[in-house]
């Protein structure tokens, strides 16, 4: 699928378009969005301060449909010209700092796109979707039965 300026659009939930990134006499090389999808979230759930990815709306749908999506929360365009355009929606820990989890996570992303596919980053988006305060409500468990032990 490609847009009005004619760049490839490439989303997870779509079919793969794969895009040629080199062609240096023995054949072309191409590496599908959903490569740089997987990429992208495994360097993501790195990153400490990050719960989980999240799909959004349209994830949510297909969830309760039953489909599985490995890609959640992960939209990626790639232009001809081997650029890369990432939206990343997250839910980050509750007492993470947003914009530090943010600009590590695009850090992160970026330098593990670039380094395995030879791909440019251009933009790396993200869209913090909730606060996870699992970690608080599991802390207070455990000091509720520690002191229960102690009556």
């Amino acid at each position: 699928m490609t847009d009005e300026k004619g760049k490839v659009v490439n989303q997870a939930d779509t079919e793969v378009h794969p895009i040629t990134t080199e062609n240096e006499g023995l054949g072309e090389i191409r590496i599908s969005s959903e490569v740089v999808s997987v990429i992208a979230s495994n360097a993501a759930m790195e990153v400490k301060g990050v719960a989980s990815l999240s799909g959004g709306i349209a994830g949510n749908i297909s969830q309760v449909l039953g489909r599985k999506n490995p890609f959640k929360g992960i939209k990626v365009e790639m232009a001809e010209d081997r650029d890369v355009n990432i939206d990343l929606h997250v839910v980050v820990e509750y007492g993470a700092r947003i914009p530090d989890v943010a600009w590590k996570l695009q850090e992160r992303i970026k330098q593990s796109v670039e380094s395995m596919t030879g791909l440019h980053v251009n933009e790396i988006n993200i869209h913090v979707q909730g606060v996870s305060f699992d970690k608080e409500s599991k802390k207070a468990e455990v000091e509720t039965t520690e002191s229960e032990k102690d009556v």
